[in-house]
């Protein structure tokens, strides 16, 4: 096989290479998990939630960071795939004197309500608040509010506690 044969068979070569390198990338990004759905809160803009996403927790109960849909710094999730995974979010309204079951984590006051499919938490007596939505298959329970302390506490205290 001369010079020109070898070339002929190198760019066949190569296109094929190509071909099938495409087709795994294809391959692995179809089976990839998809971002978790989620959007910024109204309040995001703010100042402080300029500071609490620059303070987000690394891990929450042994999960690592999972992607989201949101184009904003101020919601992250955390989760093993899209249909378990925790979404916090800052820039939510705080909520008023309520009978749902208020609790405090690490120095910082939480409201807990029931939703379906699983559990809102929101900091209470912060304004702008932060919202944690847990789902109930991802078997957590309000004890992982406490990796959220350092983030919540960029957000000064109003005077409404826990008590």
């Amino acid at each position: 096989m001369g010079r020109r044969g070898l070339d002929s068979l190198w760019v066949m070569s190569a296109r094929v290479a190509l071909t099938l390198a495409g087709a795994a990338t294809l391959a692995l990004t179809a089976c990839g998990d998809s971002p978790v759905a989620a959007k910024p809160a109204a309040q995001a803009s703010s100042s402080e939630c300029a500071a609490v996403a620059k303070s987000w927790p690394k891990t929450v109960a042994g999960l690592d960071s999972y992607p989201n849909s949101a184009d904003s710094t101020t919601v992250h999730a955390w989760g093993k795939n899209a249909d378990d995974a925790l979404i916090a979010r800052c820039g939510v309204t705080s909520p008023g004197p309520t009978s749902d079951a208020c609790f405090s984590a690490n120095d910082v006051d939480w409201v807990q309500i029931p939703v379906s499919g699983g559990t809102r938490y929101v900091t209470y007596g912060r304004e702008p608040a932060i919202e944690v939505l847990v789902p109930s298959s991802a078997n957590l329970d309000g004890t992982l509010l406490a990796a959220f302390a350092p983030a919540a506490k960029k957000i000064a205290q109003g005077p409404h506690r826990c008590s």
